[in-house]
């Protein structure tokens, strides 16, 4: 019989593609994210990142010259010039805004009245005539170029030298490190009692903790701030470790209450009647069986905290001397957010912590998040 022990169940390939899957819908956003990092406003603007690998089409116009660049030779007046830039390869080109490839490098246009105009395949351009030029305003030459692939490192150079980008990071760190450690340790003390301890109205908390999963803290923030600035805390660190801590208590609580009713209740009982006391059974049995569940919240918390725009703005302001990081990289984009390449380069040097500790912690994490999801027999 498939699916006993011993055995490869027949859906096996299912939940391997779905993985598959999962992880590309994740990967492909974040290349696409890394690789706009490296691009400047006008190719972002101009092209997916899914281009930037090949040449990228463009089309535009310049003027040629006016009476006064031309010169005589041969009998002819010229003006010369070039209609592309840089490195730009000319495909097509034309004379007019409706067909502006009408002509291909190296072809030679009539313009009329003796006029003649050619554009060679490196885009220079050599407009002349019989009769002297007349012009004051030069010819438009609409141009259909390539350009090569190319990547620039001064998105980073501009946020890494960024004023107050160190002031930030270490706001950032005071904010982020006692808002991560605080509801660990009065969550762990929480799963505890309502995993092992037996007290009236234990299902009734429990249950409570449950529904507080789904309160949106949006809800909340407003009445919190009131809260402080009665209490006389007002915005500062202690107001948004305080904040930070309410928000994440029911997740904490709630996961690692799971982690712990798994634990085997042989090993609780056998200290208690050796003579354990609770905190002795907690802090020497409990806590370091716990720690995977302890491990994938930290992971979870952490990043919520460094991430954090919202309440930081909320409980802790927006002077130089009190932005985070997220703050500061806001600021970096301009008033109107339009400034995509510093939105995608500052994605990339702010997950740079979360990453190191996600890699330094990630064996603890599936094995926090099944925790009571299949009980012993």
């Amino acid at each position: 019989m498939e699916g006993m022990a011993g055995q490869k169940s027949s859906l096996a390939w299912a939940v391997n593609i779905s993985a598959f899957l999962l992880v590309l819908l994740w990967t492909i956003p974040t290349l696409g994210l890394f690789v706009s990092s490296f691009r400047d406003r006008d190719q972002i603007s101009t092209s997916g990142w899914w281009q930037s690998f090949s040449g990228s089409e463009q089309t535009g116009f310049v003027r040629s010259g006016v009476a006064g660049d031309q010169v005589q030779q041969d009998g002819l007046y010229v003006i010369e010039g070039s209609a592309v830039q840089g490195t730009q390869a000319l495909k097509a080109w034309g004379t007019g805004a409706r067909n502006p490839a009408e002509y291909q490098p190296g072809d030679t246009a009539d313009l009329g009245d003796g006029i003649s105009l050619t554009v060679a395949e490196d885009g220079a351009y050599r407009l002349t005539s019989a009769q002297p030029f007349e012009i004051t305003r030069g010819e438009r030459i609409f141009t259909t170029t390539v350009s090569p692939p190319s990547f620039t490192t001064e998105n980073y150079n501009r946020v890494l030298t960024a004023g107050g980008l160190g002031r930030a990071f270490m706001n950032t760190m005071t904010v982020t490190i006692p808002a991560t450690v605080i509801p660990i340790l009065i969550a762990a003390f929480a799963a505890y009692a309502l995993a092992w301890m037996q007290f009236p109205g234990r299902a009734l908390l429990t249950a409570c903790v449950v529904g507080l999963l789904v309160v949106p803290l949006q809800v909340a923030l407003i009445p919190l701030l009131r809260l402080h600035n009665e209490l006389g805390i007002g915005k500062g660190y202690l107001g948004i470790w305080l904040a930070h801590t309410g928000f994440g208590l029911p997740l904490a609580v709630y996961l690692l209450r799971n982690y712990m009713v798994g634990l085997p209740r042989e090993v609780i009982e056998s200290a208690r009647v050796d003579g354990a006391t609770e905190f002795q059974i907690f802090r020497r049995i409990i806590l370091p069986l716990s720690f995977p569940a302890l491990a994938s919240f930290a992971i979870f918390q952490f990043l919520w905290v460094w991430n954090d725009l919202l309440v930081a703005t909320v409980f802790l302001g927006n002077t130089r001397e009190q932005l985070v990081m997220t703050g500061l990289l806001r600021e970096l984009m301009g008033s109107r957010g339009g400034e995509w390449e510093i939105l995608a380069t500052s994605a990339f040097i702010s997950i740079a912590v979360p990453l190191l500790v996600f890699f330094a912690m990630q064996k603890y994490l599936v094995r926090g998040l099944l925790a009571g999801s299949v009980k012993g027999g």
